[in-house]
């Protein structure tokens, strides 16, 4: 067909010259109201970057100084331990040596303000000598300390996990070292406790806002303190805590942005590990809290930067509106354009759509279905076609006149359209009282499935009719499957008999069924649904 183009008008033409004058004006006004925002954003991110990169500079200084702390306090302990260690290997263990070891441990306590007290341990675990103003029948063979010396060698210092102590009640972290005999051979333990009160006092004095949060652990995620002070949560795990999940991936030192396993509130944290000593510290301060004054200087920033586009806005709006006012015959013409272009989608409608029931007509089910069957023979995936027709429809006509025949097939193509849930599935009406359905990517069982969801819907909606046996309106379907195995015919009208062949077979036995390939074959069908 040749196209034929007409010349442009002066109308056209001078339209066509005003149309840059309101795409540039717009361009202008929108770049200069994003570089505003733009600007406004990268300024923001900006600071909040720099307040976030500040915060973890401070906080890491504070778990560093608050690590020096911690080992200090336990090499504190540990440095009386060594003495009282010299002492009953040197002196023994006589009532003598043990009545000056008894004052001494007694100094010792009240001179050290990290020792909360001092015991000594026999190799059966009970009670020698202790820093206690009376001496206390009891056995630690038990704790966790005693067996790690009596089974370990070593003569370094042991920290052991959080325990209440026995002779106070309060919580103490233990440490330790152990005591050998002339021969070398497990003579005892020595051992000095620290009061998990001591650690609060002493990370009270820092400042790490509200929501902050200081923890000391050892380093299997036993928890020994943590502020908020909570004596429920001493010696409880936090292994897989945000903390240690970091430990274990980066190393002894670590910051980041984690969100708590206890409180649920996202901090800054940043830990660090105590050289030899199995303890771990870590510092954290609230998000919402580093963040609270970059937010409300963002808030009123974001406000002025607002107030400054809506300005813009509005002034360029006026602009833009003045220039299309010029323009208003060619936003009749785009109007009138408009309205065609309706027009054809509806006539596009009326091309596809049957008229009686709204759902596809025969030409549309045609092209459709010869689309599908290439592309179930180019991907492998089963097409499945379903023939459906109402039951002594002509009867029905006959009886209750054409306006209801009509009503009676509107009725069965909104069932039909209501069982269809996929995009891809098409109903349509073949042709007087018969309908069909396409179900790309479905075999025969769901065929089946769906041609006998259908005839239970239309027998639902209970439309009266006084000469079928059942006394109301039902219909009777034939499903096939196409499934683009070598040798099959995809030809559209073969495919669309095979399906009428097996409507035709339902009618035969009945009516108000559903036949399909597997009953075709002699292969027993899944009962019915039930209605």
């Amino acid at each position: 067909m040749t196209e034929h183009h007409t010349a442009p008008t002066p109308i056209s033409k001078l339209t066509a010259k005003k149309r840059p004058a309101v795409r540039y004006a717009i361009r202008v006004l929108v770049s200069f109201c994003v570089l505003l925002v733009a600007a406004q954003g990268w300024s923001a991110w900006t600071a909040r970057q720099s307040r976030l990169a500040e915060h973890a500079s401070a906080t890491s200084n504070m778990a560093g100084a608050l690590a020096a702390q911690a080992e200090s306090t336990v090499r504190i302990v540990d440095t009386v331990l060594a003495g009282v260690v010299e002492r009953v290997e040197h002196d023994g263990s006589s009532p003598a040596a043990n009545d000056r070891l008894h004052a001494h441990m007694r100094n010792m306590v009240s001179q050290v303000k990290e020792v909360h007290g001092l015991f000594v341990y026999g190799p059966d675990g009970s009670w020698l000598v202790t820093s206690l103003e009376r001496p206390i029948a009891a056995n630690n063979a038990d704790r966790e300390y005693f067996q790690y010396h009596e089974h370990n060698r070593s003569r370094a210092v042991h920290v052991g996990k959080p325990i209440r102590s026995r002779s106070s009640g309060v919580w103490v972290l233990p440490v330790s070292r152990r005591i050998d005999k002339p021969d070398g051979s497990f003579g005892g333990v020595a051992l000095g406790t620290i009061e998990i009160s001591f650690f609060a006092e002493l990370y009270e004095s820092f400042d790490v806002g509200h929501q902050g949060a200081v923890v000391l652990a050892r380093d299997d995620g036993t928890l020994v303190y943590r502020r908020p002070f909570n004596e429920k949560l001493v010696a409880t795990s936090v292994a897989n805590g945000p903390i240690f999940s970091m430990y274990r991936s980066s190393g002894p030192v670590g910051t980041a942005m984690l969100r708590s396993n206890i409180d649920g509130v996202t901090r800054l944290y940043s830990y660090r590990h105590l050289g030899t000593l199995p303890l771990i510290v870590a510092v954290a301060k609230s998000k919402g809290e580093i963040l609270s004054e970059w937010h409300q200087s963002t808030v009123l920033l974001s406000a002025v930067t607002l107030l400054a586009v809506l300005l813009l806005a509005g002034v360029g709006v006026r602009l833009v509106r003045q220039i299309m006012i010029r323009d208003q015959l060619e936003a009749e013409l785009r109007t009138a354009k408009q309205g065609l272009q309706q027009r054809n989608q509806e006539l596009t409608v009326l091309a596809t759509n049957d008229g009686l029931t709204g759902i596809a007509n025969r030409r549309h089910f045609e092209e459709t279905l010869r689309l599908e069957l290439k592309r179930a023979r180019r991907t492998g995936a089963p097409l499945s076609l379903v023939l459906l027709d109402v039951d002594f429809f002509k009867k029905y006509n006959d009886r209750y006149g054409h306006v209801a025949g009509d009503e009676c097939l509107r009725q069965v193509a909104g069932a039909l359209g209501g069982v269809l849930a996929r995009p891809t599935d098409l109903a349509a009406r073949y042709g007087g009282e018969e309908f069909a359905m396409i179900l790309p990517a479905t075999g025969q069982v769901g065929a089946r499935y769906v041609a006998e969801r259908l005839r239970l819907a239309v027998m639902d909606l209970g439309i009266p009719h006084a000469d079928n046996p059942l006394g109301i309106a039902t219909i009777s379907a034939g499903a096939c499957t196409f499934h683009g195995t070598p040798g099959e015919n995809e030809d559209p009208e073969a495919f669309v008999m095979r399906a009428d062949a097996l409507l035709y077979r339902a009618k035969a036995q009945g009516r108000n069924r559903v036949c399909t390939d597997l009953d075709a074959v002699g292969i027993v069908p899944a009962p019915p649904l039930a209605i």
